[in-house]
């Protein structure tokens, strides 16, 4: 029998940033991150003695689904895909358990059966990989018994997206999967995390080489993807920006760069949200708001 697989959530939305904004896509948020970002939103992300960081001073208790938690204003938005006190309000489920689940949030009256290629519009439902942090191992292998399962009841998405932080390899077994696996694109969207923003050393936050392993694994059109940088207005941010970039560009990684202003709510974002984006245009990146946020108030399954 298959072993039981960890996640958060699994819901159906919009995506909320980058190239893909506002298309219909279906989530499956895996469990466990190999980083934390505390100093997201923070006055000084550089100095851990001044965090605020409420997830850490929330009774859990009384809490029974994940859905009836908090967005955080301080830190990572979704800590309770990583943070260990959050653990006992995760799911588990089968490779297939999980595929027909990511399957029936996609049923309404205009979808009764759940299909990515959508009865109505005829355009296809993407499927988004996220977290937590998707490469690591153990999700990896329960993504290819999710995938196998959807393939296996003729109902398989054609577009798949990995929300990464960039950090970890891509598993041989993986890059063998999606060798044999009919897509119109893997996509990659890597949000590496800024020593100067999230407060991550750059020794385990920026990984070139693995990204640039993502672009080039298969070798085939059908991979394509994104560098995706949360930033704020001050000048250190964007210099370690500049070398950051070039880093991935010496790598050979030649996906765009979409710029997202700070801030896990509206009005944290609309505090630098303008500044920011000038900063971006000015330098030729691209500008996403996280449109989400603004439809749905970052509320946990949106």
């Amino acid at each position: 029998m298959s072993k039981p697989h960890l996640y958060s959530e699994i819901f159906f939305s919009i995506q909320g940033e980058g190239k893909y904004t506002g298309v219909p896509t279906t989530w499956l948020r895996h469990f466990l991150c190999n980083l934390q970002c505390n100093g997201f939103g923070q006055k000084d992300p550089t100095n851990p003695d001044t965090y605020i960081l409420p997830y850490e001073e929330f009774n859990v208790d009384k809490i029974e689904v994940i859905e009836d938690l908090p967005v955080w204003k301080y830190g990572c938005d979704s800590s309770y895909s990583w943070a260990k006190k959050f653990k006992k309000l995760q799911r588990t489920g089968t490779g297939a358990e999980i595929a027909e689940r990511m399957i029936s949030v996609l049923k309404n009256e205009h979808n009764p059966d759940g299909l990515f290629k959508h009865p109505l519009s005829g355009q296809e439902n993407h499927l988004c990989f996220t977290g937590g942090e998707p490469l690591q191992k153990q999700s990896q292998k329960a993504q290819l018994e999710i995938l196998d399962h959807m393939r296996s009841i003729g109902n398989s998405p054609s577009y798949i997206t990995y929300e990464t932080n960039g950090t970890q390899p891509l598993l041989p077994e993986t890059i063998g999967f999606y060798d044999d696996y009919d897509l119109e694109e893997l996509f990659f969207s890597v949000s590496p995390k800024l020593w100067t923003v999230a407060g991550e050393e750059s020794k385990r936050a920026i990984c070139p080489s693995n990204v640039a392993e993502y672009q080039e694994s298969w070798g085939w059109a059908n991979v394509d993807g994104q560098l995706k940088f949360v930033m704020g207005d001050k000048p250190e941010q964007w210099e370690e920006l500049d070398s950051v970039i070039k880093q991935f560009r010496a790598a050979g990684v030649t996906w765009p760069v979409w710029i997202m202003p700070v801030g896990a709510t509206v009005e944290g974002q609309q505090d630098v949200g303008g500044i920011v984006a000038k900063m971006a245009f000015d330098r030729g990146f691209n500008v996403a708001a996280r449109v989400h946020t603004y439809l749905f108030g970052n509320a946990i399954g949106t």
